[in-house]
């Protein structure tokens, strides 16, 4: 039988996998089942290729309260309150459908934080797309934007936090990731395993309808090519207004003490909820497709229980508690039936009209699906080709006003000013206020978030460019004074069939172990997206990490901007700036170099946590972190969010000059306040006192060998930051 003709390669499983699922039933399955088993047998279900690996990661910790495997990870940040949160990708979805793709990522995150039972209080966004020039990328932005602050203004959380990239390899593919937490009483958690025999199976919110079909299997699991289009049909569609009802009545639900367990309906919809939550309790579940109220009618039970439509969710309830919960439910406007029953059969049964139309044994559509060796061997060529020079000088002054400009670099206002970052009145530090951004905890404590990644310097050297990644998000935390109580991670990597590719997936999980380890920050949940790559190649490689943490007082959060006239500015930490790889590399057309430097991972923990204390103590006046673009990028930014100029030593530099300017790595921190306070940190810490605060309005002056200066005023500094991208997008 030719490939068009065989319907399980058609739904992406392969033939050892169709004889493997032949051997499980013991017989052919229907079309019911194999729509089923296309879906939980995914890489995007059950992440075949990536499942061996991510054992590595570590995931038990002291605040750790859940941890992969429910909806969302939570971790205890006092008070008997929880914090829980989780990133994942809409990146095919987007690719396809940007609005939608988007905006239906951010709803799916935010049911899987309402899910566990708390109440949403942020989103982030990590965000990455082909360059500028690209007509196609321009329009992916616009639109992909639009639909996250669409939905997240809708439904009234705000968006705090977040990325924005772009490079090359992501033009066929962008990356949009979205990232949710939410705040609840430690005992209002609820985890979504089945339980109890003879309970009841409610389905509640929007209708079922064919949006979504195959989306797991159509767009998550495969490679994007010029049919792309045609694959519309398989994205979501949102509706912001129905969410916020559904919100509003699962956590009246919770309140009143109704439900056994509670799951969203996402990826696969019915199919992996169901099968998911009777895999968790160990138990079965008969699901009646004719009692699912639909959006279109005359829908096959296939359709249905895989169909992919959004605001939906699945609870267990008993049954003298239903009548109850489908009061509060109308009460909501919210749409709920009962669907099914909780068995002991340890099958899910598809029933419609009273007859049998699939029947599965739970393990081998949930866990028995067939998990991969990679195969993996580090490229002998590069894979990513140079990117084209944009910058022909190599005067340092021109360099960090293009810099500023670059499309990298440049000021994200025009995007985040799209998004509500206030609703709620939790917010303690903007997006341009802190590295981190910063939300109000009942008590007068308050929690840190952020959200990093670096495909560039993973493509460098996925090891080091990983754990670089959990380094940097760590820093941006303990320059407002937190310390991290878990992370979330989502790893965006190209076909992992394929053995370079392997080798980045492979190397980069390592690194985030051997990151996480070092710092003592466990893994409570993530998510991967593998397949990121067209006709022309894969992304980047591009780990993508989210980290929470908490600090005990609001109001001593850590600002980035220069402060006060006459403070001293110091450079801590073990900092070894290079420049291959680097932005300014990028800029120059540079091809990426093969590795990074070492990384003394003890050290750079230990200026992580110097840092933070000496924001706690409210002994430094702002910390900022040495990133993209090096320490003379890191300086305009301090006084440009402040308003005042600087005064930087920088003689001693010689032939380093450029390097000690724009050159990057991990471990660096920019440090404003009185001088013997800063230099007290010296004893803990490497240290050097460089600089002075200068008074608003006044320019940044770099002091170099031989009496010369380097000049640029706040207004110049403003109009290469502020103005280019916004220019670009037509902002």
């Amino acid at each position: 039988m030719s490939d068009t003709l065989s319907p399980h390669r058609a739904l992406g499983l392969t033939d050892a996998e169709y004889e493997l699922i032949v051997d499980k039933l013991g017989r052919e399955p229907n079309e019911v089942e194999l729509a089923m088993f296309s879906l939980m047998w995914s890489e995007h279900c059950a992440y075949k290729h990536s499942r061996k690996l991510l054992g590595q990661l570590p995931t038990e910790g002291p605040h750790v309260l859940m941890g992969p495997g429910e909806n969302a990870g939570a971790v205890d940040v006092g008070g008997g309150l929880a914090i829980a949160f989780k990133v994942e990708s809409h990146n095919h979805p987007s690719a396809v459908e940007p609005f939608q793709g988007a905006a239906t990522g951010v709803g799916g995150i935010l049911r899987d934080v309402f899910a566990v039972g708390a109440r949403p209080i942020a989103v982030l966004d990590s965000l990455r797309f082909g360059e500028l020039d690209s007509a196609r990328s321009r329009y992916l932005l616009e639109h992909a934007v639009a639909g996250i602050g669409h939905y997240g203004n809708s439904i009234g959380v705000p968006t705090v936090g977040g990325e924005l990239y772009f490079e090359g390899p992501y033009e066929q593919n962008c990356l949009v990731n979205a990232m949710a937490l939410g705040i609840a009483e430690h005992d209002r958690l609820i985890r979504s395993a089945a339980n109890g025999p003879g309970n009841v199976l409610v389905l509640f919110g929007a209708l079922t309808g064919r949006d979504g079909i195959g989306g797991a299997s159509v767009l998550a699991s495969a490679e994007l090519d010029e049919g792309d289009a045609d694959k519309r049909p398989t994205v979501q569609i949102g509706d912001p207004f129905a969410e916020k009802k559904l919100l509003e009545c699962s956590l009246e639900l919770l309140d009143r003490g109704l439900l056994v367990s509670l799951q969203d309906l996402g990826a696969a919809g019915l199919t992996s909820s169901s099968s998911e939550m009777a895999s968790k309790g160990g138990l079965g579940l008969d699901v009646h497709v004719d009692r699912v109220p639909l959006r279109e009618p005359g829908m096959e039970p296939f359709e249905i229980m895989v169909s992919e439509s959004q605001e939906r969710m699945l609870c267990v309830v008993e049954p003298a508690r239903v009548d109850e919960v489908l009061a509060v439910c109308a009460k909501w406007e919210t749409t709920a039936t009962a669907i099914g029953e909780v068995t002991d059969s340890g099958h899910l049964r598809v029933l419609c009209d009273g007859e049998v139309a699939g029947d599965i044994p739970v393990p081998a559509l949930v866990d028995d699906c067939p998990l991969y060796d990679l195969a993996p061997a580090k490229p002998a060529e590069p894979i990513y080709p140079a990117p084209p020079r944009r910058v022909q000088t190599d005067d340092p002054r021109e360099l960090l006003l293009a810099l500023l400009a670059s499309d990298n670099l440049a000021s994200r206002r025009p995007v985040f000013e799209q998004y509500d970052c206030l609703v709620q009145s939790r917010t303690v530090r903007r997006p341009d206020e802190a590295d981190a951004a910063v939300l109000m905890l009942p008590e007068g404590g308050a929690i840190a978030v952020a959200i990093d990644g670096s495909g560039r310097r993973v493509a460098c050297d996925p090891y080091r460019g990983t754990v670089e990644a959990v380094l940097e998000c760590a820093a941006n935390l303990a320059c407002v004074g937190a310390e991290p109580l878990g992370l979330t991670n989502c790893l965006n990597f190209g076909n992992p069939e394929k053995p370079h590719i392997a080798w980045q997936l492979s190397e980069s999980v390592r690194g985030m172990a051997d990151a996480c380890r070092a710092l003592d920050v466990p893994v409570v949940g993530g998510n991967v997206s593998l397949y990121n790559e067209g006709p022309e190649g894969p992304i980047y490689p591009t780990p993508v990490v989210g980290m929470v943490g908490r600090l005990p007082e609001a109001a001593r959060a850590g600002r980035l901007g220069f402060a006060r006239e006459g403070d001293a500015i110091a450079f801590c930490g073990p900092f070894q700036p290079s420049l291959p790889g680097s932005e300014l590399a990028k800029l120059r057309g540079e091809p990426l170099p093969d590795g990074l430097p070492e990384l003394d991972v003890a050290a750079l923990r230990r200026a992580l946590e110097v840092v933070r204390d000496a924001v706690r103590r409210g002994e430094v006046r702002s910390a900022h972190d040495v990133a993209e673009g090096g320490l003379a990028v890191g300086l305009a930014e301090c006084c440009l969010a402040g308003g005042v100029g600087a005064e930087v030593d920088f003689r001693g530099a010689g032939e380093q000059l450029l390097e000690q300017l724009f050159g990057e790595g991990a471990g660096g921190f920019l440090l404003s306040g009185p001088r013997p306070a800063l230099a007290a940190l010296a004893r803990e810490a490497p240290t050097t006192l460089f600089g002075v605060v200068a008074g608003r309005g006044e320019d940044l002056v770099l002091a170099l060998d031989g009496g010369a200066t380097l000049r640029w005023t706040l207004a110049e500094l403003r109009d290469a930051r502020e103005g280019p991208l916004a220019e670009r997008i037509g902002a």
